[in-house]
């Protein structure tokens, strides 16, 4: 199969600018494009005047802004959008950002090119004109590599999976608009209406390179966990039976029903460490756990284990975080 040239889904916030995971996909992107460089493909009417100069620092050489009268915002319709501009760059490779609207957009996409998906991966290299993706399956506790046989590949990539760099020379890439026919059957479904998050001031869950979860210890009360997390700028997050009671919204549950995230460091506090829980947050980088109990599960994985109330430890170590920044 031949891998270049390489397509990458631009994901982008309403104000135009890139995802931070973008860059990392883009650097893969580079890595086994070639000479053949590397694309991107833009979705929604957003201004890319932001993204440019981040995108020519990249390597970018084209960006496909997508021209239709459906919602790209639709799966089924993203969908249409990126067969297109597979077709357009002649790219055999797709990346995108492992969200859960990207991961439906690339089944939808598979099956109607006959590409071969992995989803999930945190590393992409290629061997006898393969694309293989590396992967952790069953809750973390086995690493895999997958490769693609099929003509073309789609890859969905976990955030923080690799350190992004910018390409070793920049020039401002093309931008080509492209229009896309919507298929009768991608418009069945009707957006209604969409609502923005209110600004937390924190980073997004699923990419953020620091994550602080509660568990049933904290008992609902997060205090300690959200000062931690923001002394640290890291996201919150939450185990299943602290969105189940209530404590927090359940967009704040990691596992295997919740957000998968892999954070270069993660902070477990009354955290009992339950395999669905294991299952979405094993491959983080450094993990550290906060438990009373000393018998918890979560210090089997853990590299840095702390038997002790939470509500005592986790203050003291915001409190001389705070001391260490000045």
């Amino acid at each position: 199969m031949t891998v270049t040239p390489v397509l990458v889904l631009l994901d982008h916030a309403p104000d135009g600018s890139l995802r931070p995971s973008v860059r990392e996909l883009l650097t893969l992107a580079r890595d086994i494009a070639g000479e053949a460089g590397v694309h991107g493909v833009w979705a929604g009417d957003e201004d890319l005047d932001v993204a440019l100069p981040v995108l020519a620092a990249q390597g970018v050489s084209t960006v496909h802004r997508l021209v239709t009268a459906g919602d790209v915002h639709l799966s089924a319709v993203l969908a249409d959008g990126l067969e297109a501009a597979l077709a357009a760059s002649g790219a055999s490779v797709l990346l995108l950002v492992s969200s859960f609207e990207n991961k439906e957009a690339a089944a939808r996409l598979a099956v109607r090119t006959g590409a071969g998906v992995v989803t999930d991966a945190d590393g992409l290299t290629v061997q006898d004109g393969n694309v293989v993706a590396h992967k952790t399956v069953l809750a973390g506790t086995w690493t895999t590599r997958c490769a693609v046989t099929a003509p073309s590949a789609i890859v969905t990539v976990k955030a923080n999976a690799v350190p992004a760099q910018d390409a070793a020379s920049s020039s401002s890439p093309q931008v080509v608009d492209l229009p896309v026919e919507v298929r009768a059957g991608s418009t069945r479904v009707r957006l209604v209406e969409r609502t923005e998050h209110a600004a937390s001031g924190r980073p997004d869950l699923g990419s953020a390179n620091v994550v602080v979860v509660g568990g049933r210890g904290t008992e609902g009360d997060f205090t300690a966990v959200e000062e931690l997390a923001d002394v640290l700028g890291g996201a919150v997050g939450a185990t299943r039976v602290a969105t189940d009671e209530g404590w927090i919204g359940h967009d704040a549950q990691i596992g295997q029903t919740g957000v998968t995230v892999s954070p270069r460091l993660y902070v477990g506090a009354g955290v009992s460490g339950a395999v669905h829980h294991r299952g979405g947050m094993q491959a983080s980088g450094t993990i550290v756990a906060v438990n009373s109990d000393p018998d918890a599960p979560i210090f089997e994985i853990a590299d840095f284990g702390i038997v002790g109330d939470l509500f005592s430890v986790l203050p003291q170590a915001a409190a001389e975080l705070r001391r260490l920044q000045g």
